[in-house]
């Protein structure tokens, strides 16, 4: 643990060397493409009645800010052939999915998919489509339900895991992987893989006393190996690999069941997607120190999201050459469905979704964060 701690403290000290100096106020004239290679925005699929809409919400709110990377969060909504089995309620056609494509490629915007890997195989006591097919899978078979859900519950059960070492496993996940990838064109896939709360569990006959950062790294290796042999790029979310009880960072944006230490066991050429919301907290730098490049998510706090891009800029520009180009840009992510997020764009009762908690407004502060954020990179890339 000692050595871990030491690692983390260096990295820190480093960062603050190369790249955190300065005010969060930037000056930038540089092309837009050398300020921020990655303008990115994460919502989920559209149902196929919103298709059309999502298509126009493309043309009229990401191109104009040049957005230049589109996270679409598709999971099982789509109409499968190599797994029809697993195909979920709402799902897109090819016909849907290519109109969606050609969008992307007359604005110029990179689409990558994201199918949860590893973790979010469900939503409390909802188990996903994969461990409704497939309830073998599953890496905490034994906890049961309540009839009447209350989270957290006994077993503390946020949302599900597969079990990496279930024989058979990959071969179904690798059949809808490509099969999603060849769809959208795709030259790069999101396996998610955030909050990983259930790995290496003392029940599971497989994972049981394994370490759990062996065991994601595992994952990550065998999703990437998969994707490289395809010529495409594994990107992830970043939380599990960072020390949550060492930075004060907490269980969700960080890990305390140790998978954080998988961040020197996988691939250098994964790119980590580094996800903070309450703060800004200033991770990047570890990431790029550890050789990986990354990309900096902002939420729904507009405030957060103007400092990450200022960071983001303040980080290529006072880097080495080594470290700059690992630091690839900015995605702001959404956690809304895409109709509610779209209305709240165009002003058509914003405040209708509610947040987690139930209160209202939730689309309202996540569209405001999104033009802040835009807005931000458009003015320091003038």
């Amino acid at each position: 643990m000692l050595r871990h701690l030491s690692t983390w403290s260096l990295s820190i000290a480093l960062a603050s060397l190369l790249c955190l100096s300065g005010t969060r106020a930037v000056a930038q004239t540089a092309p837009l493409d050398s300020l921020m290679p990655v303008r990115g925005f994460c919502i989920g699929a559209p149902r196929p009645a919103g298709v059309d809409s999502f298509v126009h919400f493309i043309h009229d709110a990401l191109g104009p800010r040049k957005v230049n990377t589109l996270f679409i969060l598709i999971d099982y909504h789509y109409q499968f052939k190599s797994h029809p089995e697993l195909t979920d309620s709402f799902a897109l056609s090819l016909a849907d999915v290519k109109k969606i494509v050609r969008a992307c490629a007359q604005e110029k915007i990179r689409i990558i998919p994201q199918i949860n890997m590893l973790g979010h195989q469900g939503w409390e006591e909802h188990p996903g489509k994969l461990l409704q097919v497939y309830p073998q899978f599953d890496e905490t078979p034994w906890v049961k339900n309540p009839v009447h859900y209350v989270w957290p519950n006994d077993d503390n059960l946020y949302c599900r895991s597969y079990c990496p070492l279930y024989p058979g496993i990959h071969d179904i996940l690798f059949a809808v992987i490509d099969e999603i990838c060849d769809a959208f064109e795709s030259t790069a896939f999101h396996a998610g893989m955030d909050e990983v709360f259930y790995l290496g569990e003392s029940k599971c006959p497989r994972c049981g006393g394994r370490d759990p950062a062996v065991l994601f790294a595992g994952e990550v290796q065998t999703l990437h190996d998969h994707l490289a042999s395809k010529g495409r790029e594994l990107w992830i979310w970043g939380d599990r690999l960072i020390d949550g009880k060492t930075t004060g960072i907490g269980e969700w944006e960080a890990s305390y069941n140790n998978t954080y230490r998988a961040v020197d066991l996988i691939p250098k050429d994964v790119v980590i997607c580094d996800w903070h919301y309450d703060r800004p907290d200033q991770t990047a730098p570890y990431f790029a120190l550890k050789g990986f490049r990354v990309i900096t998510c902002p939420w729904r706090i507009a405030s957060n999201g103007v400092a990450q891009v200022d960071d983001m800029v303040r980080y290529r520009n006072e880097s080495t050459s080594e470290m700059k180009q690992r630091f690839l840009g900015i995605v702001e992510t959404t956690w809304i469905n895409s109709e509610g997020f779209i209305n709240g764009y165009n002003n058509n009762n914003p405040g209708a979704a509610p947040d987690h908690n139930g209160h209202p407004g939730y689309a309202t502060s996540i569209v405001d964060c999104f033009k802040q954020v835009f807005q931000r990179i458009d003015v320091l890339g003038r």
